[in-house]
């Protein structure tokens, strides 16, 4: 089942046509794992348990940082339905506090990373846990947006990416056929929180209020976070390259840096290409998550039910990001990658940008908004998963942290430019005020730009698609 990866670390090539990189998945002998079970079988069991103990650590930790990220649409209609700290704020205004925090969470790619590889994984997850804990207590005494963006978007953010990236940098390591079915696993543990952090957030807001709701927040998630971090470990193999990397000075302590993507890698058109497609894809992802519950109430539904929506998408992202996972592992990373980027593309084109439309019936733009949140969750979602997945099928498992890092840090920026951008959008058309039509069309813009983003990303990730298959393509 999950056996720590043991390939030649020894050299990296300059370019990545015709071969992968070695280390790669495709560069291991079919016996190896069998091989591998008939010689060491005592440590076999052993193994196998710690990797599934990692799995549902890394699960644990995704679904409350990261399930708390994606269920800020709860916020975002919250906070532009009420006066107080968001009196005459504009909805991108109000984004800025989510977006902030999800940026974080993967522009701290690189550090996080770092850290973990120099120190032990709960370590760094524990420090992650108090300063998630601390950015939602923190916010529950804000009296001005500033106060929100400052706590509840970057010092989640940071606490999100100090809990997050361990998780998915650790988990790879551990297996190696079923890889992309371990990291939809894991991965799922975003849609699954959001699943249940949405509803409950909306019914503890109606029910103690906003504040109190951040600060109970606040202390359930250091503790979800905290006690998952204990499981967390290196695998064998990544140890002993850790122990390499980061030596211990004669004090006993390790000198931290950040881990720079090897220059042969990083100047390939295959890295390129990877890094225009996640930066196109993040541009435009999170977005309708984020915009899910204000844009439904714009539709006529209630706040009640645009919480649902939030739940709706991230459980069939859950399902997605396992069941996809698993098919990936049969049919290509690179294939499913690319198969969903594609979807979310035309999904978006074809299913949120007419239910804006001001021609459409009310009945008719609510069909469409279903489909698209459901489809959305399960097509988008399932790129989260697998991306890191292909980056360890492209790159091999050694090249993993650092290109895994970098590529994290730079969809960081992605949704930071574009998440706001979008929202922006949104603010130059009409208000909640209007009638429901009017209303929706307001997000005519905004639907035009995710699809844009999301078929551009496409093309990237075909070209990394053909790179990794050796064509030639023009410089």
């Amino acid at each position: 089942m999950a056996f720590p990866n043991r390939r030649s670390l020894d050299h990296i090539p300059v370019e990545l046509q015709d071969q992968r990189l070695p280390g790669a998945i495709s560069g291991q002998s079919p016996d190896y794992e069998e091989t591998l079970e008939a010689s060491q079988s005592p440590s076999v069991t052993q193994n196998e348990r710690r990797a599934i103990l990692i799995v549902v650590a890394s699960f644990a930790l995704t679904f409350t940082g990261c399930g708390l990220n994606f269920a800020f649409g709860v916020y975002q209609e919250l906070y532009e339905s009420m006066g107080g700290p968001f009196e005459n704020v504009s909805p991108a205004a109000i984004d800025l506090i989510g977006t902030l925090a999800v940026s974080i969470m993967t522009i701290g790619a690189p550090v996080a990373s770092s850290w973990t590889k120099a120190y032990s994984p709960r370590s760094v997850v524990l420090i992650g846990g108090l300063l998630l804990g601390l950015g939602n207590i923190l916010a529950s005494f804000g009296n001005q947006l500033w106060h929100f963006i400052l706590t509840q978007g970057l010092l989640v953010g940071m606490g999100t990416s100090l809990s997050y990236i361990p998780a998915v940098t650790v988990s790879p390591g551990w297996f190696d056929k079923r890889r992309g079915l371990a990291m939809g696993v894991v991965s799922s543990g975003t849609g699954v929180g959001g699943v249940c952090w949405a509803p409950a957030l909306r019914a503890l807001n109606a029910k103690i209020g906003f504040r109190n709701t951040l600060r109970l927040t606040g202390v359930v998630g250091f503790v979800m976070i905290g006690v998952a971090g204990l499981v967390l470990k290196w695998d064998p193999d990544s140890e002993r390259r850790n122990e390499i990397e980061y030596p211990r000075n004669s004090g006993g302590f390790r000198k931290v840096r950040i881990p720079l993507v090897d220059w042969r890698i990083a100047r390939s058109r295959t890295f390129v290409a990877q890094a225009v497609g996640a930066t196109l894809q993040s541009a435009a992802y999170y977005t309708p998550v984020y915009f899910f519950s204000a844009y439904s109430r714009t539709l006529g539904y209630t706040a009640a039910a645009g919480a649902n929506f939030i739940a709706a998408s991230n459980a069939s992202s859950a399902g997605g990001k396992v069941a996809l996972g698993w098919f990936a592992d049969r049919f290509g990373r690179l294939n499913t990658l690319l198969a969903c980027t594609l979807i979310s593309a035309a999904i978006t084109l074809g299913l949120w940008l007419p239910s804006t439309l001001t021609g459409v019936t009310e009945s008719h733009g609510k069909g469409l908004f279903v489909a698209f949140a459901i489809t959305y969750g399960i097509f988008a979602g399932s790129y989260i998963s697998l991306f890191p997945t292909a980056l360890v099928e492209i790159f091999g498992v050694q090249n993993f942290a650092s290109v895994n890092g970098f590529l994290y840090m730079v969809r960081g920026f992605g949704t930071l430019a574009g998440t706001p951008a979008a929202g922006a959008l949104i603010k130059s058309r009409s208000h909640m005020s209007i009638s429901t039509l009017q209303a929706a069309s307001a997000y005519e813009r905004t639907a035009i730009l995710i699809g844009a983003l999301l078929a551009a990303a496409t093309l990237a990730v075909l070209w990394v698609r053909m790179e990794a298959a050796g064509t030639k393509l023009k410089a």
